[in-house]
């Protein structure tokens, strides 16, 4: 009887199979009082566990027939196993059952037999199987794009900016702030941007004009306010470095955080 018929035969071992992905050796009866494994060439890969098995139930159905006894001893002495193995809490001695599993984290060739009919089989294993790594690419650097557009304050929420990216690399700033006297003020420019960072070196701070009706444009003056140097982190979060010769203004930096963003403009990587 095959191990394929004789695993069929016995319903009630399904619980006791190995589970998805080990391999088995079941244990045949060959002719009178012999045994065979089956099959008796098993390749595996480093790694792998086999599961060895035979039950008893065909002695119990016909118990007028001479049964062998039966174990699986590893040629190199390794182990001696049948209901579990010896030195590991089980019974390696020849018996009517057979159930028990051995790992085999080693390439090689294995040999192994039945102590009392001499039976004998073979574990190949070879290289453990590598699952292949899928490259991870890199995460891209942050870079300004369009979803920067929005207004912005510093950590004190006492000045605000409204950034807008505009085509070909340009980007303006202005900034609604407060002069050193404490007077309302405020200064724009457009730079230039490439990457996280972006520079207006000429930003200006009109000055002279009035409230509709009497505003008068040929009475705005352009004064050089300085530079302006911004660099984000992420779409949320960045600073500005900034250098002023006017008075009250100096140098100096502002942690910046944003405060709204138009509807429509989204901007990968926010936090």
């Amino acid at each position: 009887m095959t191990g394929s018929k004789w695993l069929a035969a016995l319903p009630f071992l399904v619980a006791a199979m190995p589970a998805q992905g080990d391999s088995y050796v079941g244990i045949d009866y060959c002719g009178p009082a012999s045994v065979c494994f089956n099959p008796t060439t098993l390749t595996i890969n480093a790694g792998d566990r086999v599961t060895f098995l035979h039950d008893n139930e065909f002695r119990q159905l016909f118990p007028s027939l001479i049964w062998p006894l039966h174990n699986v001893v590893a040629d190199d002495g390794s182990f001696r196993c049948a209901l579990g193995c010896d030195g590991e809490g089980g019974n390696g001695s020849p018996g009517f059952e057979v159930y028990f599993a051995r790992t085999f984290p080693n390439p090689g060739v294995f040999g192994y037999h039945d102590e009392v009919s001499g039976a004998a089989g073979v574990i190949v294993v070879g290289p453990a199987v590598v699952a292949p790594v899928e490259p991870v690419e890199p995460p891209k650097p942050f870079a300004i794009g369009p979803g920067m557009t929005g207004t912005w304050v510093d950590a004190q929420s006492g000045h605000g900016w409204i950034i807008q990216v505009l085509p070909e690399n340009r980007i303006l700033a202005a900034s609604m702030t407060f002069n050193a006297s404490g007077t309302q003020a405020w200064f724009l420019g457009v730079g230039t941007y490439g990457g996280k960072a972006a520079t207006i070196a000429s930003a200006e701070q009109p000055s002279g004009g009035r409230w509709i009706p009497n505003f008068d444009p040929g009475r705005v003056a352009h004064k050089a306010w300085g530079t302006l140097v911004f660099t984000f982190t992420d779409c949320n979060h960045g600073r500005v470095d900034f250098s002023s010769p006017v008075a009250g203004f100096g140098s100096g930096s502002m942690e910046l955080r944003r405060l709204t963003q138009p509807l429509g403009l989204a901007c990968p990587g926010s936090t």
